[in-house]
C-alpha cells in the first residue's frame, strides 16, 4: 500500500550540462500530471507523461525538469557586427554635423548596450535525451521509497481502526443476542399473563425484526476481506473506499433493526471509526 504525497529528485550530467528532475505527488482523486519542462526539452514531454502513467496510478504529480549549463559548456561571446558599424557610421555623422572632436575607441563602444553578448550553447534534446531519462527513473525510485515509507504508517493506522472495528462487531452480536433474549423473555411473560395475541404478536414482531445475524456476518466478512486489501501492493484506495460503503451500510441496518441504545452506541462507535479508515484512504493511492 503506498500512500499518494511523497518527493524524489534526481540528477545527470548531459553534455557539459546538468540536467535534475524533481516530482512532488499529492492527493488527487485521479492521476493529474502537470510538467514544467524547459523549451529543449518539450519534444520529450510525451515520453515522460508515458513513463508516470506506466509508474503511478493515482495522485498529483508536479514533476521539474531544470537544465543547468557547466562552466565546461562551450559558452562564446558574440558581437554583433551590423550594428556596431551603425553605432561608427551615427558617431562620425554626428561629428561632421556639428563639428565635434575625438574618436570612436574601444571604451566608446564596450559601454553601448546589445553590441557583446554569450551565447549558451543549446541543448540536443536526441543526445540529451538518456540523460535526461536517468535522472527521471531516479527521481521516480526515490518517489516511490517515500510513497511505501509513509504508505506503511496508514497501513498500521487502518489496521489498528479494523481491529476497534471487529471488536465492535463481536460486541454488536453479544449486544443482540441479550436484546433478543430480553424480547423473548417479555413475549413469555406477556403469555403467562394473559396479553392479548395482538400485544403477544407486536413482541414477536419486534424480535423477528431485531434478528441482525446476517448483517453481523457480512459485517465481520467486510472486515476480513479489508484487513486483506490494505496489505496488496497494487492500487488499493478506491478499493477501500468502496468497501467502507458497504461495512457502514451494514451498520446502518443493524441500528435501524434493533434501536436499542448499546447497540446503537456501539454502531456510532463503528461509524467513528470507519470514518478514520476513510479519511486515511483519501491519502492512499
Amino acid at each position: 500500500m503506498k500512500s499518494m504525497t511523497g518527493y524524489g529528485e534526481g540528477s545527470q550530467s548531459v553534455r557539459g550540462a546538468t540536467v535534475t528532475v524533481q516530482i512532488r505527488s499529492l492527493n488527487h482523486r485521479h492521476l493529474d500530471l502537470q510538467l514544467r519542462v524547459p523549451r529543449e526539452y518539450l519534444s520529450l514531454e510525451e515520453e515522460i507523461r508515458k513513463l508516470l502513467r506506466g509508474k503511478i496510478s493515482r495522485g498529483r504529480i508536479d514533476l521539474f525538469v531544470n537544465r543547468y549549463a557547466g562552466k565546461a559548456a562551450a559558452r562564446k561571446l558574440e558581437m554583433d557586427e551590423g550594428l556596431v558599424g551603425q553605432y561608427i557610421a551615427s558617431v562620425k555623422q554626428i561629428k561632421k554635423k556639428y563639428g565635434l572632436a575625438g574618436e570612436v575607441g574601444v571604451f566608446l563602444l564596450s559601454n553601448i548596450p546589445d553590441l557583446l553578448h554569450v551565447r549558451e550553447p543549446e541543448a540536443d534534446p536526441a543526445a540529451e535525451r538518456e540523460g535526461l531519462m536517468k535522472a527521471l527513473l531516479v527521481a521516480l525510485t526515490k518517489l516511490e521509497r517515500s510513497r511505501e515509507r509513509e504508505g506503511g504508517q496508514l497501513r498500521a493506522d487502518v489496521e489498528l481502526q479494523i481491529r476497534h472495528l471487529t471488536r465492535i462487531a463481536s460486541d454488536l452480536e453479544s449486544r443482540v443476542a441479550e436484546n433478543a433474549l430480553r424480547l423473548q423473555r417479555n413475549v413469555n411473560s406477556e403469555g403467562h399473563n394473559g396479553s392479548s395475541d395482538k400485544e403477544a404478536l407486536d413482541v414477536g414482531s419486534m424480535t423477528s425484526k431485531g434478528d441482525v445475524n446476517e448483517e453481523i456476518v457480512r459485517l465481520k466478512a467486510h472486515l476480513g476481506a479489508l484487513l486483506k486489501v490494505i496489505r496488496e501492493r497494487e492500487p488499493v484506495g478506491k478499493k477501500i473506499d468502496f468497501m467502507l460503503q458497504e461495512v457502514n451500510r451494514e451498520l446502518n441496518t443493524i441500528s435501524s433493526k434493533v434501536p436499542h441504545l448499546p447497540v446503537v452506541q456501539l454502531v456510532l462507535q463503528g461509524k467513528e471509526r470507519a470514518e478514520k479508515i476513510r479519511e486515511q484512504a483519501q491519502n492512499i493511492e
